[in-house]
């Protein structure tokens, strides 16, 4: 099909080497020889009159105007594959969607490991492929590359709609064998006890509680750093330390295992919980689907009142 004398099935090929900026895995991606990548590369280039992709070094660079067609294509491509391609779903039951879904450990464990059961019952061909936040989260949102983002308020991308989902509190988690620690906890013990704390990606981004106490001039002793917020609970059993958590996923750990849940010692703001998706999915009657299974999950009565 061609449009003004452009192939459009030039547009996924252009899509895809904008995104990798490298011919060989491009290659790979459009399952096309290296010399036929480059062969297509070399028909856009013509018709746009310009290099679009230029060889520095080792590495392929875009031009000012492969920057500006970016993210146009990618919008127009994922017009077509929701508003022609893609068949209105009437019986949930037959679908056979896959939803990449990008969310953290914690959010999986305390909401997603749920819903997916559920909807395994209504729907079950329909497969989840969940995917960790990291530096890129956002871009991957603008490009189209997951269906649901559920992330903080930080993450919510200007132009793409969004909507709250929750708001949490946070608590404090020591071992239930821990004497020392009593029936509450102070700022002053607080700060003498050995922390164990959570860092994200390669900037080690802290997590919400170290962010604040250095709000309050406050500095605690890290004596454990993880990678995840799953981990939390388990490294202060056995130990003096306390980590600082989510009460959802607090409450969720001290079911099985030996724990106690103390308010912290200086209040903490609550975080919001959002869920965003690509303007260009606004109408798909699945994922419309889920994000009501989403809303009407967390208006049960667990999810409503945090510990």
């Amino acid at each position: 099909m061609r449009f003004k004398h452009l192939d459009l099935n030039l547009l996924v090929a252009l899509d895809v080497l904008l995104e990798e900026q490298n011919i060989t895995r491009a290659a790979t991606r459009l399952h096309m020889t290296q010399s036929a990548t480059s062969g297509v590369l070399g028909r856009l280039r013509t018709y746009f009159e310009d290099d679009l992709l230029v060889q520095v070094g080792r590495k392929m660079m875009p031009t000012p105007l492969a920057k500006e067609l970016e993210i146009p294509v990618r919008e127009v491509l994922l017009k077509i594959q929701t508003s022609i391609t893609a068949k209105p779903v009437f019986d949930i039951a037959e679908s056979r969607r896959h939803f990449r879904i990008m969310a953290s450990d914690y959010l999986i464990s305390v909401l997603f490991a749920e819903v997916i059961r559920e909807v395994n019952h209504e729907a079950p061909q329909v497969t989840f492929e969940l995917i960790s936040p990291g530096e890129t989260a956002v871009e991957m949102l603008m490009r189209g590359e997951v269906d649901l983002m559920i992330a903080p308020e930080n993450y919510v991308v200007k132009d793409h709609p969004s909507r709250l989902l929750f708001e949490e509190q946070h608590v404090c988690v020591v071992w239930d064998q821990n004497q020392a620690v009593g029936e509450r906890l102070t700022l002053e013990r607080y700060l003498e006890l050995g922390h164990v704390s959570v860092a994200f990606g390669r900037s080690r981004t802290p997590g919400i509680e170290e962010w604040f106490m250095s709000q309050y001039g406050c500095k605690r002793r890290l004596e454990v750093i993880t990678h995840d917020f799953n981990t939390l609970p388990q490294l202060v059993i056995g130990t003096e330390r306390v980590a600082t958590m989510h009460s959802r996923l607090a409450r969720l750990y001290a079911r099985t295992l030996p724990l106690r849940i103390l308010p912290p010692p200086v209040e903490l703001p609550a975080m919001q919980e959002y869920m965003g998706w690509h303007r260009s999915l606004d109408r798909d009657p699945m994922l419309r689907w889920l994000r009501e299974k989403l809303i009407d999950m967390l208006q049960r009565p667990e999810y409503l009142v945090s510990p």
